[in-house]
Protein backbone atom coordinates (compact mmCIF):
# COMPACT_ATOMS: atom_id res chain seq x y z
CA UNK A 1 0.00 0.00 0.00
CA UNK A 2 1.32 3.23 -0.89
CA UNK A 3 -0.11 6.80 0.37
CA UNK A 4 0.98 10.01 -2.15
CA UNK A 5 0.23 13.50 -1.03
CA UNK A 6 -0.25 16.86 -3.12
CA UNK A 7 -1.27 19.94 -2.95
CA UNK A 8 1.31 21.44 -1.05
CA UNK A 9 2.77 24.62 -1.88
CA UNK A 10 3.87 28.84 -0.59
CA UNK A 11 1.04 30.50 0.31
CA UNK A 12 0.71 34.18 2.12
CA UNK A 13 -0.23 34.53 5.80
CA UNK A 14 -4.30 34.17 5.59
CA UNK A 15 -4.50 32.51 2.79
CA UNK A 16 -6.07 28.43 1.80
CA UNK A 17 -4.79 25.17 0.49
CA UNK A 18 -5.89 21.81 0.47
CA UNK A 19 -4.05 18.66 1.09
CA UNK A 20 -5.06 15.06 -0.46
CA UNK A 21 -3.71 11.95 -0.12
CA UNK A 22 -4.60 9.06 -2.05
CA UNK A 23 -4.13 5.48 -1.02
CA UNK A 24 -3.74 2.68 -3.64
CA UNK A 25 -2.17 -1.49 -3.69
CA UNK A 26 -3.23 -4.21 -1.79
CA UNK A 27 -5.73 -2.42 0.19
CA UNK A 28 -8.63 -4.33 2.43
CA UNK A 29 -9.28 -1.24 3.93
CA UNK A 30 -8.19 1.50 5.23
CA UNK A 31 -9.17 2.40 8.80
CA UNK A 32 -8.18 5.99 10.80
CA UNK A 33 -6.33 7.91 8.63
CA UNK A 34 -4.29 11.47 9.95
CA UNK A 35 -2.01 14.18 8.91
CA UNK A 36 1.05 14.80 10.50
CA UNK A 37 3.30 17.66 10.48
CA UNK A 38 7.02 18.39 11.17
CA UNK A 39 8.99 21.50 10.74
CA UNK A 40 12.80 21.76 10.89
CA UNK A 41 14.43 21.04 14.35
CA UNK A 42 11.20 19.84 15.61
CA UNK A 43 9.40 16.41 16.02
CA UNK A 44 6.67 15.33 14.19
CA UNK A 45 3.41 16.39 15.59
CA UNK A 46 0.00 15.70 14.87
CA UNK A 47 -2.47 17.92 12.33
CA UNK A 48 -5.69 15.75 12.36
CA UNK A 49 -7.40 12.32 12.05
CA UNK A 50 -10.59 11.10 10.91
CA UNK A 51 -11.80 7.41 11.39
CA UNK A 52 -13.27 5.40 9.14
CA UNK A 53 -16.56 6.51 10.25
CA UNK A 54 -15.95 10.08 10.07
CA UNK A 55 -15.80 11.21 13.74
CA UNK A 56 -12.42 13.50 13.31
CA UNK A 57 -9.84 15.27 15.96
CA UNK A 58 -7.84 17.84 15.94
CA UNK A 59 -4.70 19.80 17.25
CA UNK A 60 -5.60 22.55 19.06
CA UNK A 61 -3.36 24.52 16.98
CA UNK A 62 -5.76 24.16 14.32
CA UNK A 63 -8.82 23.90 15.35
CA UNK A 64 -11.41 26.01 13.51
CA UNK A 65 -9.08 26.82 10.67
CA UNK A 66 -7.94 23.12 9.71
CA UNK A 67 -10.66 20.53 8.08
CA UNK A 68 -9.92 16.78 7.70
CA UNK A 69 -12.35 14.36 5.55
CA UNK A 70 -12.58 11.84 3.47
CA UNK A 71 -13.74 10.17 0.60
CA UNK A 72 -13.55 6.31 1.32
CA UNK A 73 -14.77 4.89 -2.37
CA UNK A 74 -11.82 6.87 -3.89
CA UNK A 75 -9.53 6.18 -0.81
CA UNK A 76 -8.75 9.51 -0.09
CA UNK A 77 -8.21 11.67 3.20
CA UNK A 78 -8.21 16.00 2.55
CA UNK A 79 -7.31 18.60 4.52
CA UNK A 80 -9.04 22.35 4.24
CA UNK A 81 -6.11 24.48 5.66
CA UNK A 82 -7.60 27.80 6.26
CA UNK A 83 -6.34 31.06 7.77
CA UNK A 84 -3.00 30.20 7.42
CA UNK A 85 -0.31 31.14 9.66
CA UNK A 86 4.09 31.54 9.25
CA UNK A 87 3.67 28.25 11.99
CA UNK A 88 2.06 26.08 10.23
CA UNK A 89 5.55 25.69 8.14
CA UNK A 90 6.21 22.18 7.76
CA UNK A 91 6.36 19.03 6.00
CA UNK A 92 3.02 17.75 6.13
CA UNK A 93 2.91 13.70 6.10
CA UNK A 94 -0.18 11.47 5.53
CA UNK A 95 -0.80 8.45 7.44
CA UNK A 96 -3.35 5.94 7.49
CA UNK A 97 -3.81 2.75 9.49
CA UNK A 98 -3.99 -0.08 6.99
CA UNK A 99 -5.92 -3.70 6.63
CA UNK A 100 -3.90 -4.75 3.04
CA UNK A 101 -3.85 -8.23 1.21
CA UNK A 102 -0.67 -9.94 2.25
CA UNK A 103 1.07 -13.08 0.76
CA UNK A 104 -1.11 -14.60 -1.83
CA UNK A 105 -3.92 -12.03 -1.18
CA UNK A 106 -5.70 -14.88 0.87
CA UNK A 107 -4.72 -13.63 4.22
CA UNK A 108 -4.79 -9.90 5.37
CA UNK A 109 -2.54 -7.91 7.32
CA UNK A 110 -2.92 -4.74 9.21
CA UNK A 111 -0.09 -1.45 9.49
CA UNK A 112 0.97 1.88 9.50
CA UNK A 113 1.28 4.00 6.15
CA UNK A 114 3.26 7.00 5.87
CA UNK A 115 3.53 8.64 2.84
CA UNK A 116 6.57 10.84 1.59
CA UNK A 117 5.39 14.37 2.56
CA UNK A 118 4.22 17.59 1.28
CA UNK A 119 5.70 20.62 2.11
CA UNK A 120 3.46 23.76 3.08
CA UNK A 121 4.96 26.86 3.31
CA UNK A 122 3.53 30.23 4.63
CA UNK A 123 5.33 33.58 4.36
CA UNK A 124 4.22 36.58 6.71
Amino acid sequence: VQLVESGGGLVQAGGSLRLSCVASGSIFRLNAMGWYRQAPGKQRELVATITSGGTTNYADSVKGRFTISRDNAKNTVYLQMSSLKAEDTAAYYCNADTTYYSGSGSSVARNDRWGQGTQVTVSS
